[in-house]
């Protein structure tokens, strides 16, 4: 029924990294919502001195503890993910993570799962992530629990990694390489626009899925062209093999000791996977974000595998 969600509505939510990237967004509009904030996170001891969430550890070996951690909420806001294999970690395990914490907010009572996946997800993928992706889908629709999928492709404002890290080799390197032609085109919603699609999400009835996209469409090419503008970069933008690619950026990742780009992320923005016909479900142009925050865009590498795994690796200007 249509008022059951609002009945039953605790005025507490659980979101998944809320001290992370698109997590901490969705916190943030959740709270400036005056909602009560639990988070689900990997790093507990993360949490911001003085912090209004209340944190619990992303327990899959422990479905009770999750159990536990989610009894009394209303809303799972799900960012959990992992961009690609590391250590003991890949997609594989992601997926069976996701189907125990969906398990799990199923018996502790939550009333609706907002649940952030990818575009195009497929499970005849060749690509685990987008593969996984598709799993999960399955797995969320599976648990009974009503939801909404939201589906961005490319992310992009705050803490940002794709679009600061270009910023940062193009204001270090003499030559910027764009695999192919660099026609293929990147739909990118703003992470704020994100997590209050997310919030409004939490409100819906009945099961939903949505593109989440922003108002704009540039091909790569155009992208790293707007991106090298707003930072006053004079480095040359050069047209490489496709396949190439990917190997130059594990040389580069080799020496900043990160993962810049896999060849999977390559291979699925050249057939794409990150484009969107969809209607645009963010109003924030990545346009006029970049002249707006040119000067302040990549004075700082972001590096991701100190970002989720803790690895000393922090590169500055």
């Amino acid at each position: 029924m249509a008022s059951d969600l609002a009945a039953d509505d605790s005025g507490t939510d659980v979101v998944t990294g809320a001290f992370s990237y698109s997590g901490r967004a969705v916190a943030a509009a959740l709270t400036a919502a005056g909602r009560e904030v639990r988070t689900l996170t990997g790093h507990p001891d993360r949490a911001p001195a003085g912090s209004p969430i209340t944190a619990h550890a992303l327990a899959f070996d422990d479905p009770e503890a999750l159990v536990r951690a989610m009894s009394g909420a209303t809303t799972l806001y799900n960012t959990y993910w992992v961009r690609f294999a590391h250590g003991g970690t890949d997609h594989g395990l992601a997926v069976a993570n996701s189907r125990i914490l969906f398990r799990a907010a199923r018996e502790a009572g939550i009333r609706r799962i907002v649940h952030v996946s990818i575009t195009h997800p497929s499970p005849d993928s060749p690509m685990p992530y987008f593969r996984g992706k598709a799993l999960v889908e399955q797995y969320l629709e599976e648990s009974g629990v009503p939801y909404s999928v939201l589906r961005p492709a490319v992310l992009f404002g705050g803490d940002d990694v794709l679009i600061n890290n270009i910023a940062w080799l193009l204001r270090r390197l003499p030559v910027f390489g764009v695999g192919g032609r660099g026609d293929y085109r990147v739909r990118a919603i703003h992470v704020d626009d994100l997590a209050r699609l997310c919030a409004a999400h939490g409100r819906e009835r009945g099961n939903l899925v949505v593109d989440a996209v922003g108002p704009e469409r540039p091909t790569f090419l155009e992208l790293v062209r707007g991106v090298r503008s707003a930072v006053g970069s004079r480095s040359r933008i050069v047209r490489v093999p496709g396949p190439a690619l990917p190997l130059l950026a594990r040389g580069l990742g080799l020496a900043l000791r990160d993962v810049l780009l896999t060849g999977d992320e390559y291979r699925a923005m050249a057939s794409g996977l990150a484009d969107s016909e969809a209607p645009a479900t963010g109003s924030t142009a990545l346009s006029g974000w970049l002249a707006e925050h040119g000067p302040e865009l990549g004075l700082q590498y972001a590096n991701e595998l100190h970002r989720h795994y803790g690895e000393d690796t922090v590169i500055r200007a």
